[in-house]
């Protein structure tokens, strides 16, 4: 195997492990991983829109409503209309959301995860990371 499909393997087993982590440190607080992601990027973007949050996450609108309705009807967010347009609603987290334990968990999790890897080596793999996305996004490219 060559150092190119190691490395593409090392690759999907962090994300494997990655996710199986958020999974679990996301059921400790009530979400699923999909939502602790909405919750966590509202949580940088209050006040939001749907459309706007939507493409923060990189996610098409109807799926994001999915999200979004379970997490209205479970207590983490909210809808409130933006000035006289009935039709738009910005999105805010409800104090359940805030809860020290809900908003905290994906920090731990991060920290976990680079603990031991220093800045520097940090900013290398993300650079290696990005190139290797934009070479993904090159391939689906007609």
């Amino acid at each position: 195997m060559g150092e190119d499909s190691l490395l593409l393997e090392a690759l999907l087993r962090v994300m494997r492990e990655i996710r199986s982590q958020y999974d679990s440190s996301a059921r400790a607080v009530g979400l699923t991983l999909a939502r602790a992601r909405v919750v966590t990027t509202l949580a940088r973007m209050e006040g939001a829109t749907q459309a706007e949050l939507a493409g923060a996450l990189e996610i098409e609108p109807p799926t994001l409503k999915r999200q979004l309705e379970a997490l209205e009807r479970d207590g983490f967010i909210e809808r409130r209309p933006v000035g006289t347009d009935a039709r738009k609603r910005a999105l805010f987290l409800t104090p359940r959301a805030r809860a020290a334990r809900t908003t905290r968990f994906i920090e731990n999790v991060r920290a976990e995860l680079m603990e031991g890897v220093s800045p520097g080596e940090q900013a290398v793999v993300r650079r290696v990371l990005e190139r290797i996305a934009d070479n993904c996004e090159k391939l689906s490219r007609p």
